[in-house]
């Protein structure tokens, strides 16, 4: 606890822990992957990683160093740094609002997930036609009731870790669970690259053809790189506000990316040696987890246990994220609505439940209900994952660019920075690159 009783991490590697957990989740097992697999191979990875480098470490390092600076949760610190009623307070709204509408799917998705790991043990997705396990999925998301459960179950363990606060929840929690997933990945892709005729997946995964990059390869990798660190969705600020002076942001910063993008390119060596050794598409989209994954997981010898582990891995990836996703949401209604931080914890997820039910009603009885032509669920991903991160991102980098300056941005940046610091090779980076980059990334995603 800091001198006004505001927690803090117990160590370096806890905040890593806990930050890796929140950037690797849904974005890298499932939707990186997938990505991969229809955007051309190892041409997309190449594209993807240069990215992560020149525009995901600058823009991550800017918020975490933000939310040190600040010492509280997004909203309250930029009216502290920024001054109260500017228009740079909007980047602490856009980050924790769209925490908020991510949650009221992304813990349904857990609950897909909870549901899988049980399907996979009971065998109930044993011996299906290769059709069958889309059948299966659709038949399973349109039971309302059912996936309302497991939602709610998630909601509940998601509650009860964050509930316990920084030092006894959730740093408890990454501590086991980020070295964990690791050890699960690596077992699994183990037993892929083991498989006859896995090499042939390897290969196809780590070819470069560059006749296959264009600018559609770059903007998705853009967004994956964005969508996949989490940033301005509040949890890097709300996870550097609990930082000391002392840390070494830069430094820690890279490392957060390194394992985030580190957990991507094992799940690709997890999924395609895998894919190509049993003969499936590796182009199946958005289907790719639920559909293809479980399909692989019929026919591979010892597919029940490797299954299970699979959709576990998943599983803790994503209830890591979960947590990352609603500390913002916790610390600012807690702070602002003067209350302590369990009730602020069963007020804030009450409401993410009700009003995510719709989300859930989008895949059975309001299938055909539409806002603006979307369901319910793919309204929420919308809102959230186009118009309100990439809008908190746009108001980071201005502020940091026009008026934090670069100069300050470095000088608070490197206060206890090591070999790796901001350096001056960076100001093109911040003050032009990244600022046009996150606006084609949010003209794209609402009006292409």
């Amino acid at each position: 606890m800091t001198g006004n009783k505001r927690e803090s991490w117990g160590s370096r590697f806890a905040f890593i822990m806990a930050a890796a957990g929140f950037a690797i989740g849904l974005g890298n097992m499932w939707r990186f992957p997938y990505l991969v697999g229809t955007q051309g191979g190892g041409a997309f990875v190449l594209v993807y990683l240069v990215i992560c480098l020149l525009i995901g470490i600058p823009l991550f390092t800017m918020e975490i160093t933000l939310g040190r600076k600040a010492q509280s949760n997004p909203v309250t610190g930029m009216r502290k740094i920024a001054g109260k009623g500017t228009p740079w307070v909007s980047f602490g709204w856009f980050g924790v609002i769209a925490a908020f509408f991510i949650l009221t799917y992304y813990i349904q998705i857990m609950g897909w997930l909870a549901a899988y790991i049980v399907k996979m043990l009971t065998g109930e997705l044993s011996g299906l036609a290769a059709g069958g396990y889309e059948t299966a999925f659709n038949a399973f998301t349109a039971n309302t009731m059912q996936l309302a459960l497991f939602t709610i179950i998630c909601t509940v363990i998601v509650g009860f870790i964050s509930a316990k606060g920084i030092e006894n929840g959730i740093e408890k929690v990454c501590n086991v669970l980020m070295p964990t997933l690791f050890v699960m990945l690596i077992i699994l892709l183990i037993r892929s690259v083991t498989l006859p005729g896995a090499m042939e997946g390897v290969k196809w995964y780590m070819n470069v053809d560059f006749s296959k990059i264009n600018g559609q390869t770059f903007l998705n990798a853009l967004g994956q790189a964005f969508f996949s660190i989490g940033i301005a969705s509040g949890g890097g600020f709300i996870y550097g506000s609990y930082l000391n002076k002392d840390t070494n942001v830069p430094g820690d910063a890279i490392m957060v990316v390194a394992a985030d993008t580190g957990a991507a390119l094992l799940t690709g060596f997890v999924m395609f040696p895998a894919i190509f050794a049993l003969g499936l598409e590796p182009g199946q989209g958005s289907q790719l987890l639920f559909v293809t994954m479980s399909n692989l997981f019929n026919i591979l010898p010892g597919g029940k246990f490797f299954g299970t582990l699979f959709f576990l891995l998943v599983f803790f990836a994503a209830l890591l994220s979960a947590i990352g996703y609603f500390e913002p949401i916790v610390s600012t209604v807690s702070e602002l609505g003067k209350m302590s931080r369990k009730k602020a914890v069963w007020i804030s997820l009450a409401v993410i439940f009700v009003v995510g039910f719709p989300t859930i009603m989008a895949h059975g009885p309001w299938a055909d209900k539409s806002i603006f032509g979307m369901n319910f669920f793919d309204f929420a991903d919308f809102l959230s994952g186009n118009i309100l991160m990439p809008l908190g991102a746009i108001a980071l980098s201005l502020y940091t660019a026009f008026k934090w300056k670069f100069v300050n941005f470095k000088e608070e940046a490197n206060v206890s920075a090591g070999a790796y610091r901001v350096m001056n090779w960076w100001k093109p980076f911040v003050m032009f690159i990244i600022p046009i980059a996150l606006i084609i990334i949010f003209i794209k995603g609402v009006f292409f």
